[in-house]
């Protein structure tokens, strides 16, 4: 990722408003890889300028805190936490305020503007896939300590891994770099990126991993910052149709990927959460949800603002953000975030319940 997408999420005391844990859940715990979609705030913990850890960025988050979340609250693993009766919010697992009691129920493993492709999160010196995954086993070893090996051996099969990745590696890698195209087409990469993703659910079946949901991309071409930048590409809807098109082409090759793994691998249990749909029906039919805004973003001029540039020193920013679709120019609301994480638990995931 460039300096222009800075797509990330003061951590004062997130570990310490958590609620007791339920124990009636079929899910014992949330456990959750990806990119700024996903992250509660590991970045502000590792040498990166990819950050949101400041006002006006968790305004309506629980205390008011801005924890790194990319957004004004809550994101979507936080909500499917408290669908499966487990804690309101998921943990940052580089959070040094928090400890393996804290992690035992849900943690993140997340890293704002990073991607499946390494050298995507290489951009801004953020943790890779694989370096998440590293960390997990770290985790999984704290935890045996900390519940011993059976308890363990029980949280880590029936827990319910989450994984929301790609935007950054086709947004802030492909289409701009110039080097990457000469190597790849734009079919050649979405197959690069869908073998990783092949081997990273390898990967975590084999570390003992069973209930997997992984997002699928977002309409891309309808994001705030890619309407205002892409100006001369727009279409009839107002989008980047060139995009979209890739979006829903990843999608269909990462669903049928899912579909071949479900059948070859041992008691996996791999759920498609199609996002794409959902944010083009609260993008185009705004009415439906309560939204009045989809074209632009809540904070400051929501063109083009996000990370640094989305502050509490600009005037312009809304006072209801259950307004807009988006928070900032690249990521949703937490009223987005709410509605897609609820649909999700009725759908896909309800099968976990």
């Amino acid at each position: 990722m460039t300096y222009k997408y800075i797509i990330p999420w003061v951590m004062m005391a997130q570990c310490f408003i958590l609620v007791t844990t339920s124990n009636t859940s079929k899910v014992p715990a949330i456990i959750v890889f990806g990119d700024s979609s996903v992250d509660a705030g590991n970045n502000n913990f590792i040498p990166t300028i990819s950050r949101s850890n400041w006002p006006p960025y968790g305004r309506n988050f629980p205390g008011g805190k801005a924890t790194g979340r990319f957004c004004n609250g809550k994101i979507p693993p936080d909500f499917i936490s408290e669908a499966f009766g487990l804690k309101p919010t998921v943990p940052p697992y580089l959070d040094p305020k928090c400890d393996i009691s804290d992690f035992a129920d849900g943690v993140s493993f997340a890293s704002s503007s990073s991607g499946f492709d390494t050298a995507t999160s290489n951009l801004l010196r953020v943790l890779s896939t694989w370096k998440q995954v590293e960390l997990y086993k770290e985790y999984q070893k704290k935890l045996r300590g900390h519940v011993g090996e059976k308890k363990a051996d029980y949280i880590i099969s029936e827990a319910l891994y989450v994984i929301s990745m790609g935007t950054n590696d086709f947004l802030s890698n492909y289409y701009l770099n110039p080097l990457v195209q000469v190597r790849y087409s734009i079919d050649q990469y979405q197959n690069f990126i869908i073998g990783i993703v092949e081997n990273l659910l390898r990967e975590l079946h084999n570390l003992g991993a069973r209930k997997i949901s992984i997002v699928g991309l977002p309409p891309m071409g309808c994001l705030p910052f890619e309407r205002s930048t892409n100006i001369f590409r727009l279409k009839g809807d107002t989008c980047v149709e060139e995009y979209n098109m890739v979006a829903m082409s990843f999608n269909s090759q990462l669903n049928t990927l899912l579909q071949k793994l479900n059948k070859e691998v041992p008691g996996i249990r791999l759920v498609y959460a199609n996002s794409y749909d959902l944010l083009w029906d609260y993008i185009h039919d705004p009415a439906k949800y309560g939204f009045e805004n989809t074209g632009r973003a809540c904070c400051a001029t929501g063109r083009f603002e996000l990370s640094f540039l989305c502050n509490e020193l600009d005037p312009t920013t809304c006072q209801d953000a259950s307004k807009f679709v988006f928070w900032d120019s690249f990521h949703p609301t937490e009223k987005t975030n709410r509605l897609i994480a609820e649909t999700l638990a009725k759908t896909g995931l309800k099968q976990f319940f």
